[in-house]
């Protein structure tokens, strides 16, 4: 069932599914994808007696902000922010956090500055919080390939293409992105519709700005960004699902995270599996979160 909330400075629109009194799990989508990545895990983890909770993330679906005057960031200590607020407005103290890309990120960082509030942690990819003194070393050639995308929006002509092209150009990284998945065009319409937010080009093109230190953030999470510079250790129990397939994040990059997590932690591949974890892996991703929780 879509529902709305006010939390922090947005109004955010979130399924829910499963017994109210069941163990919360948090599910948080990446970019560029929205909720309905995690459809067939929702009735999972619903069957299992879990409640259910999946939000649009600023910038996408119904989610708006509640004012004009609010920055359209996208940087990482905003998206764990929005989490905690939405969190806070729904009177939950606690519980197993999950995500992906832009979600696994606000999941990490929930999970190392707040643990009270995470219960477990089931991140994709590992360690998603953003080095961002280290984002000027250049990576291997191979890598530098995969973030094309990220360099085309430093520039206007990148904005420009990502509002013109939005629907074709999330299409492609799709693709790219998950090269063994063969999903049909209902699917990505599904899922594309998230993109039409009024807001969505600006929070992206601000994220992939401000995690190379070339656009500055919002003010008010200057000192949440400055804990995270420290890059922190997440001591919460932590299950890490890799794609072996991924075609943005190799699957051996987070081979050598384990070092940032203090608690239980665990790594699991998933051969041929892309970077749209939940949707493409549904089944070890309700597990690795049961298993958390």
């Amino acid at each position: 069932m879509l529902k709305r909330i006010d939390a922090g400075v947005l109004n955010v629109s979130y399924e829910e599914s499963g017994d109210a009194a069941g163990r919360v799990v948090l599910l948080l989508h990446g970019f560029p994808y929205d909720i309905h990545a995690y459809d067939e895990v929702s009735v999972l983890l619903a069957a299992a007696g879990c409640r259910v909770i999946t939000p649009y993330l600023r910038g996408y679906g119904p989610t708006r902000f509640l004012s004009a005057a609010t920055p359209r960031s996208g940087q990482q200590a905003a998206l764990a922010h929005d989490l905690l607020a939405l969190m806070d407005a729904l009177a939950i103290p606690s519980a197993v956090l999950a995500g992906y890309d832009w979600g696994g990120r606000a999941a990490c960082i929930v999970a190392a500055l707040w643990p009270a509030r995470a219960s477990g942690l089931v991140s994709a990819g590992g360690y998603n919080i953003q080095d961002i003194a280290a984002s000027v070393k250049p990576q291997t050639p191979e890598n530098e390939l995969r973030y094309w995308y990220q360099y085309y929006f430093h520039g206007e002509r990148g904005r420009a293409g990502l509002q013109q092209n939005r629907y074709e150009f999330c299409k492609l990284l799709w693709r790219l992105w998950s090269p063994n998945w063969r999903f049909d065009e209902e699917t990505y319409q599904r899922s594309a519709v998230a993109f039409d937010n009024p807001d969505f080009v600006e929070v992206v093109i601000h994220s992939y700005r401000h995690r190379f230190a070339l656009a500055p953030g919002d003010p008010m999470f200057e000192s949440t960004e400055l804990l995270l510079a420290a890059q922190p250790l997440i001591s919460v129990p932590t299950v890490v699902l890799d794609g072996g397939g991924d075609g943005v994040s190799l699957s051996g990059g987070s081979e050598r995270h384990d070092r940032f997590f203090s608690g239980p932690y665990e790594r699991r591949v998933i051969p041929l599996v892309g970077h749209n974890l939940p949707q493409e892996a549904a089944q070890d991703f309700a597990a690795a979160i049961l298993a958390v929780a």
